[in-house]
């Protein structure tokens, strides 16, 4: 154990000196929040790997694995699935909009200042998703360090939180190799081996079993109705995350975005099966009285030497690390671009926290602020909660509830309106916090209530609406075309100052 535990206060110490070599690259905000959009495809393989396969698809993944068997697996599967669908069909386009969050793709895409109001609900689907990865720290400390599970969260939310702010997406993108690596090796070639040898193989698990067997290697024990909502939330879910389009913004050509990210999905394809497989051994060698959520560490500390179970547990660490990092500064950046601002104009006030511009220092000062703030905001919700997946499910039920339709509806429908879209997001997510609210945090019904009333909305209300501007279609266009491109450290500005231009030649004309 003394081994174990030296080798996590190795791996914690190495992500803190990632961090500063991270600052080290960051000279300006595009450094800071999307890497200088400058990663080829094995960093941004890397990356997007390390990034969707956090604390809720290891640890959750395993815990799973352990109560329903290989059909654990479809969680993690339907999120390599978006990642897939992500890559190959949206971040090509996405790539080109060079904007920094959803809410400013919207802003683009329909003309309207108040679609920014999105990031209000972007700001909640990233702040809950840092809190699962929070939450998940404590399975790991308490084990090796036995502490209250309050510390163990502060313990690795203070990591993350250092070297987030000191160097942003570059300390970020240094970390998660190094974790996507970690990872690699900690699941597949080392526990899920020694688990499944411990177990006797499928011979023995078979029969350890007993006439729990057939359950535990049925693809479907999990539920079809599970299932299908798993695909729901996590695929739609990975479409439009700003976490998710914030590792495409960092790519340096569409072509990487494409490639790398279809890889990524494969990976975690991969990554989905180790997990429910290692749960399934682990349902034999643990005893009945095991959390699922702490079947992981359980299982690593059962069948793994010293040393290699340090090991194993660090990959644990590293996929909380690398989600929870990812979507630290995915919340602060939404925060800082869309939801100030927005609040700033509903208030009537001057937006004077440097989103207009001005010495480059201020704009990283302010970077790290936000990433700060919100740091310590998700360690003490983690703190007041504590299933994984449940957390990740809210998440996930209101991003995709509000968002799902808005964004992409605006890359396949051209007669869509700013107010169409603004009211699929607000009837989207009431529709889905009320569901919610009256059935059950964890029940199927309140997405598809969401996505029915936002489709409905969306469709009546830009049907009654004038249709967006030519010019705003013409900017639009352009972007995704890859022929009109405003790159600036000021997203906003770069956006609303290359619409006016063109409203201003029209009208001069």
């Amino acid at each position: 154990m003394t081994i174990d535990i030296i080798i996590i206060i190795v791996y914690l110490v190495a992500m803190l000196a990632f961090g500063f070599w991270g600052k080290t690259r960051t000279k300006n905000s595009s450094d800071f929040l999307v890497a200088g959009r400058r990663l080829g495809p094995g960093f941004y393989t890397g990356t997007m790997a390390a990034v969707v396969l956090g604390g809720a698809s290891t640890v959750g993944g395993v815990g799973l694995g352990y109560t329903y068997g290989i059909s654990g697996m479809w969680l993690v599967v339907a999120i390599a699935v978006g990642i897939i669908l992500l890559s190959l069909f949206f971040a090509g386009p996405i790539q080109r909009l060079k904007v920094y969050t959803v809410a400013q793709m919207l802003q683009l895409r329909y003309g309207v200042n108040a679609t920014s109001a999105s990031g209000i609900v972007m700001a909640m689907y990233t702040l809950m998703l840092t809190v699962t990865s929070t939450i998940a720290y404590a399975t790991i400390f308490n084990v090796l360090f036995g502490t209250p599970r309050p510390v163990s969260i502060a313990i690795g939310a203070a990591i993350v939180i250092i070297y987030s702010s000191i160097g942003g997406m570059w300390s970020i993108t240094l970390t998660d190799m190094v974790q996507f690596i970690i990872k690699t090796i900690g699941v597949f070639f080392l526990l899920l081996p020694f688990a499944w040898f411990g177990a006797g193989g499928i011979d023995g698990i078979m029969e350890r079993l007993g006439d729990a067997a057939p359950s535990y290697f049925d693809l479907g024990t999990i539920g079809v109705d599970t299932i299908v909502t798993y695909f729901v939330i996590y695929s739609f879910g990975m479409l439009i995350g700003q976490d998710i389009w914030q590792r495409v913004f960092t790519a340096r050509t569409p072509r990487v975005a494409r490639w790398g990210g279809t890889a990524a999905g494969v990976y975690c394809l991969l990554y989905g099966v180790a997990g429910a497989l290692i749960g399934t051994a682990a349902a034999v060698l643990l005893t009945d009285g095991e959390a699922k959520d702490d079947a992981y560490a359980a299982i690593a500390e059962k069948v793994l030497p010293v040393g290699l179970s340090g090991i194993v547990l660090a990959a644990a660490v590293a996929a909380m690390m690398s989600t929870a990092s990812g979507a630290l500064i995915a919340c602060a950046t939404v925060t800082r671009a869309d939801v100030v601002p927005f609040l700033s104009r509903l208030l009537k006030r001057s937006e004077a926290d440097g989103a207009e511009g001005g010495n480059p220092e201020h704009e990283m000062r302010a970077n790290r602020i936000y990433v700060v703030a919100i740091g310590v905001l998700a360690t003490v919700i983690a703190m007041a909660l504590s299933d994984v997946v449940t957390a990740l499910t809210i998440a996930y039920d209101i991003l995709v509830g509000g968002l799902l339709v808005p964004i992409l509806g605006g890359f396949v429908w051209k007669r869509a309106t700013g107010a169409g879209a603004l009211a699929a997001m607000g009837a989207g997510t009431l529709a889905t916090l009320v569901t919610m609210a009256f059935t059950d945090v964890l029940a199927n019904e309140p997405i598809y209530v969401g996505l029915g009333a936002s489709l409905a909305v969306y469709i009546a209300v830009s049907l009654m609406t004038p249709r967006t501007p030519v010019a705003v279609l013409e900017i639009w266009d352009g972007r995704l075309a890859g022929t009109t491109v405003a790159e600036s450290d000021d997203p906003l500005r770069a956006v609303h100052s290359q619409a006016i231009d063109i409203v201003t030649e029209r009208s001069d004309g």
